[in-house]
């Protein structure tokens, strides 16, 4: 390391060892150097940073020192910033970036951020890109384009290193050596018979342990597995997370190799849906963040409060079948949304343990049957422990023995049913072909709201009058 780069170490702030945050005097410093004006500094301050912890900073100040920011950094934004900030922050940077400033960064790029960076982009961006690309490297962009959204083809890379299956380890060995176009990052050396189907791949580690005279077909891994092109990207996400693969070759329709997915692409696919499935659960847009625009953040949790409105006025109506019996009984509205709150919950923890089931496909056809057991017999032991601690305060706080009983035995109802509503719900739904952490949520409150409300006050009704 240089004396130079020491002296940049030591005096600018970078992320903090204890979870990877950024240091909050760094970006204090930013922003001084934001308001005075102090490109100078702002330089220094962000050079030392990798790609990622800039596009933590970026997400974390406001959109005009945002804007102020870009326009006082005279290096010019990487590239791999680009890429490491999330859809919507992305969208607005771009907007920010002069031209020849965008057009620098993506050319830094491999095939898959360009595709990834451009895909979401108006026509007009699109085309200032594409045009700023080589010959070659615009064919391959605008092919992968040419693939389903969320398919492998967007995903996958060309930048491959690919050998004869007939090849020796010396063979491929002169053949990267006498080329300096290979990948930044590669796993594999893929093999391809004559025509250009692949039929292994080898890991860099192995060749360079063998011999050179040793063949290449005979050290392929056991891992290999082709992805068609077409699939969609959260089966090619499932397949690296099942297999534990470190890339995979992608093919056509013909089976000829077209590109490769790695497992950080594969990984950022699996990022996203679990993000997206835990937003969607608390009835959030799916691709909602923390720097999106206030009208952007209303729009997109407008849709979910109307419908949890519509709920709750459903489950107002069953109270307004009892009218009558709480106006006799007040203790009966006092205890009423206990009820209602565990069941709830229960039905909350059901439905967050299916949708993940789902999402991972461990809950199939073939456990169906043991989980939903498994959920019913959970709901009615913790109902039942918790009907006789809620039996036990009813009497000692309202003094009516029978209260006790009532509200222990809505307790016990409404949680089996909680529990078997948030198993059965979600699999509905994706039986039908809705996404279950889009819609279970509302449905699942509706059927405990309901049921608690109309167990409680219906066995009260029959019971205490």
């Amino acid at each position: 390391m240089s004396g130079q780069d020491t002296d940049a170490k030591d005096t600018v702030p970078e992320a903090t060892e204890d979870g990877y945050q950024l240091d909050r005097s760094l970006v204090q410093q930013v922003l001084e150097a934001i308001d005075t004006a102090d490109a100078t500094a702002l330089d220094s301050l962000l050079e030392p940073l990798h790609p990622a912890d800039i596009a933590d900073l970026l997400e974390q100040i406001s959109g005009p020192e945002r804007r102020s920011l870009l326009s006082l950094w005279s290096t010019g934004l990487d590239g791999e910033v680009l890429s490491e900030l999330g859809e919507s922050l992305r969208e607005e940077v771009i907007e920010y970036l002069p031209n020849h400033v965008l057009v620098g960064a993506v050319r830094e790029l491999e095939s898959d951020d360009v595709v990834d960076l451009i895909e979401d982009l108006e026509d007009d961006q699109q085309e200032l890109i594409l045009e700023a690309l080589d010959d070659a490297d615009r064919a391959v962009v605008e092919d992968a384009l040419s693939y389903p959204e969320f398919s492998a083809g967007r995903l996958m890379q060309r930048e491959m290193v690919v050998a004869p299956d007939h090849w020796n380890v010396g063979q491929v060995i002169d053949f990267m050596r006498r080329h300096d176009d290979l990948p930044e990052q590669f796993y594999h050396v893929i093999l391809v018979d004559p025509a250009y189907h692949p039929t292994g791949y080898v890991t860099l580690g192995r060749i360079l342990g063998e011999k050179r005279a040793h063949l290449l077909r005979d050290m392929t891994e056991d891992s290999f597995r082709t992805i068609p092109a077409s699939q969609p990207e959260g089966d090619v996400a499932y397949a690296f997370n099942q297999y534990h693969l470190i890339s995979a070759p992608v093919v056509d329709e013909d089976e000829r190799l077209v590109g490769v997915i790695t497992i950080d692409d594969a990984m950022v696919v699996l990022d996203e849906e679990a993000e997206e499935d835990i937003l969607r659960l608390a009835g959030v847009g799916g691709d909602e963040s923390i720097s999106d625009r206030t009208l952007e953040t209303v729009r997109q949790r407008f849709p979910w409060l109307a419908v949890n409105l519509v709920t709750a006025i459903l489950a107002s109506l069953v109270i307004a079948q009892f009218e009558e019996i709480l106006s006799q009984i007040v203790a009966l509205a006092v205890l009423m949304p206990i009820v209602a709150s565990m069941g709830g919950n229960a039905g909350t923890q059901s439905l967050t343990v299916a949708v993940r089931a789902i999402a991972t496909r461990d809950l199939t056809g073939a456990n169906l049957l043991r989980v939903v057991r498994r959920e019913a017999v959970a709901g009615l032991v913790n109902g039942l422990i918790f009907a006789v601690v809620m039996g036990v305060i009813g009497v000692l706080w309202f003094g009516t023995p029978l209260l006790g009983v009532v509200i222990a035995a809505a307790m016990v109802v409404n949680m089996v049913v909680a529990a078997l509503a948030g198993i059965l719900i979600p699999i509905g739904l994706e039986k039908l072909g809705v996404d279950p952490a889009l819609a279970s949520g509302a449905f699942v409150t509706t059927v405990t709201d309901v049921v608690g409300f109309f167990a409680f006050l219906g066995l009260a009704a029959l019971m205490l009058i």
